[in-house]
């Protein structure tokens, strides 16, 4: 069947587009898809072998040239701020220029597809303007994979390698950028993400996890058992990330993942993942109002609101909150890399330090 291929763009403005979106046959797309990854993944580890296709090797080629990117692109001086770096944009130019000649390479790709895989390739990697990062580019990356199954650039016997090569190897990719770049998350409520940046590394890790007979949930607590499981585990890679950075123990500065810690087991863990997902991801508006639409994954709901109604500056509805872009909210690289300069803790006699721990 032939495609006629579009530059994906946003569609969602309002509630009762969100609406109609969440049932609608793109959602059912995603949401199919993550159920796929997901099941692909059960008692799989990351250092196990997989198949690993002529597409999946290019894809993993692609990514390594990204990560090249950043190498060859540094932060500038930017001591003054806590926020992200200015040099992002310069890294975020260079992929978005990139990203057609690194499509050419993709084994079986139909070369008209490369202008709307790469919108959503370009934009996962963070926003050009605001330098943050949150759930909705993580679900632009997704959304690319999703498009390169239907292109055929890979297939169903790539399904593990997708999630344990590509997906991990791009998480590892923005590990980089946001500790190069002081990439903010996206939001002013903290994202509706697990660890400021990302949500997905925890549902596969979960699956992942899935029928373990010796650990449990509760084992995020046990930074030895933390540290021996994050060469093969996502979810305990993810702890391990955050306990990096985050001096605090996680039921301060991650509430969510706490609480999580108590259900017994990783089966109720991961179902309840993907509930979550699509709850705080796939069904909020200020998500979704940045979701590209384009021939692969259509829009097939009702149009958007009349242009005298209420819009902010970027052209789009906010409801509720308004996370999606509102008050700058600096990383945690930057305000670790501040805790560690001396002279930026109040010390003395009788000063006790926040028990955070």
């Amino acid at each position: 069947m032939s495609i006629t291929f579009e530059i994906p763009g946003k569609r969602v403005l309002s509630s009762a587009q969100l609406t109609a979106f969440q049932s609608s046959a793109t959602y059912n797309t995603i949401t199919s898809y993550i159920e796929i990854l997901n099941a692909s993944v059960v008692g799989a580890r990351l250092t196990d072998a997989c198949s690993e296709s002529l597409g999946i090797n290019a894809i993993l080629h692609l990514l390594d040239r990204i990560e090249q990117l950043a190498h060859e692109t540094p932060p500038i001086e930017n001591k003054a701020s806590r926020f992200g770096n200015p040099a992002f944009r310069s890294f975020y130019d260079k992929v978005e220029s990139l990203a057609p000649s690194l499509h050419a390479d993709l084994p079986g790709l139909d070369q008209n597809a490369t202008p709307e895989l790469t919108t959503y390739f370009s934009q996962a990697w963070g926003n050009r303007e605001r330098i943050d990062y949150g759930s909705g580019m993580e679900l632009n990356f997704f959304c690319w994979l999703i498009c390169l199954d239907r292109l055929q650039v890979v297939t169903a016997s790539d399904h593990t390698a997708l999630v344990t090569r590509v997906f991990w190897r791009y998480i590892q990719i923005m590990r980089v950028l946001q500790s190069t770049y002081w990439l903010e998350p996206a939001g002013s409520h903290g994202v509706w993400g697990l660890d400021d940046y990302h949500f997905l590394p925890f549902l596969f890790g979960s699956a992942q996890l899935r029928g373990h007979k010796f650990v449990r949930p509760k084992a995020i607590h046990d930074p030895e058992i933390v540290d021996e499981l994050s060469k093969d585990y996502m979810y305990f890679s993810c702890i391990k990330f955050i306990n990096s950075i985050k001096t605090a123990s996680l039921r301060w500065h991650s509430p969510m993942l706490d609480d999580i810690s108590a259900v017994k087991t990783w089966e109720k863990v991961n179902s309840g993942m993907i509930k979550m997902y699509q709850a705080e991801v796939l069904g909020k508006l200020p998500v979704i109002q940045h979701f590209l639409f384009g021939s692969i994954l259509p829009y097939e709901g009702p149009p958007p609101p009349s242009s005298d109604e209420s819009h902010h500056g970027d052209g789009h509805v906010h409801e509720g909150w308004g996370d999606c872009c509102g008050i700058p909210v600096p990383s945690a690289f930057a305000a670790a890399q501040k805790e560690r300069e001396p002279g930026n803790r109040i010390e003395g006699p009788g000063i006790r330090p926040v028990p955070f721990d």
